[in-house]
């Protein structure tokens, strides 16, 4: 029997470099007299993330403190605020701290704005139980690709470096990989731009050259292609999803291990994904939902086929 040993990326809470700008002091605004609130709102809302990351696993303080870059008694203020309001919660016997409730309550109300999982979950279980391997459906936001729904098929070793809340900038994996090869070129290097700091300390093993040759790829075959850049022998491939105007913000993806995905099945697997995204994009256009409208704007969104040349 082969055992695989799992590795998941959100088993690592993600650092400091990955803050937002909120989370940053500006002497500017001090000068300026602006309020704290949004700052605090900011690092409120950078901690929730960090515990959606971990999922079941919860997290303790000291890796919030680590993975926030916060002091620890303002760390510590803002996890009380969340349970005050049951956003968060903490375990009274291991002290872990994990998503409340309230959370919970938001997630549920939002789904029904944000549509597109709804639409298209059977899309991604059908993936996943005909291929044997782990299907995704992923999305855009501003300069990140979220993952919102993993399913897992019946093969017995599988790949678990992305799970439900993993988020990664664009081009990275198969499908930043896709959804960056749909995107304007100058569009696609402001996104490298934007995440320059994160891809250094996080994706040392990414360049701009090599993720300019994966997306030119991804244009030319017809889907993103990941030969196990983010950890070796976990391989991924993913289709774009367009919403009823055209606007690339979600794709669905296929991982598995190494052997599963070589040339003699990718084309099987392309034409899997290729039928799932047409039943996908015949919901949307039924339903009019516009990922657009439902989403974050993202700059200079337009329609281009995957292989256009520009």
């Amino acid at each position: 029997m082969v055992e695989l040993i799992e590795t998941e990326i959100s088993g690592t809470l993600p650092r400091a470099t990955a803050r937002s700008d909120a989370d940053r002091f500006d002497p500017s605004r001090a000068e300026s007299g602006e309020p704290s609130g949004t700052q605090s709102i900011g690092r409120a809302v950078g901690l929730l993330r960090q515990l959606a990351a971990t999922r079941n696993r919860g997290a303790g303080l000291s890796e919030l403190v680590e993975a926030s870059g916060l002091a620890k008694p303002t760390c510590r203020r803002i996890l009380l605020a969340l349970i005050e309001a049951g956003l968060a919660e903490q375990d009274p016997i291991t002290r872990r701290y994990f998503l409340g409730p309230e959370a919970y309550v938001l997630g549920t109300v939002a789904a029904d704005r944000f549509g597109l999982h709804r639409l298209a979950a059977d899309s991604v279980t059908r993936l996943a139980r005909e291929t044997g391997d782990a299907a995704f459906l992923q999305v855009r936001r501003d300069w990140s690709v979220v993952c919102l729904q993993r399913e897992d098929g019946d093969f017995p070793i599988r790949s678990h470096v992305l799970a439900a809340g993993d988020r990664h900038p664009i081009g990275c994996g198969a499908g930043g990989i896709t959804l960056a090869a749909a995107m304007p070129d100058a569009e696609i290097e402001a996104s490298f731009e934007a995440n320059d700091a994160l891809l250094a300390a996080r994706y040392p093993m990414l360049n701009r050259p090599l993720m300019r040759d994966l997306v030119a790829e991804a244009r030319q075959l017809g889907y993103g292609l990941n030969r196990g850049l983010l950890f070796p022998g976990s391989w991924g491939m993913g289709m774009v999803v367009r919403d009823e105007r055209g606007r690339p913000n979600a794709c669905l993806s296929l991982a598995a291990i190494e052997s599963r995905m070589q040339p003699d099945r990718q084309a099987q697997l392309a034409e899997l994904l290729r039928e799932e995204v047409r039943r996908v994009e015949a919901r949307i256009a039924e339903t009019g939902l516009s990922q657009d409208d439902r989403a974050p704007a993202t700059a200079g969104a337009q329609r281009r086929k995957v292989g256009e040349r520009r």
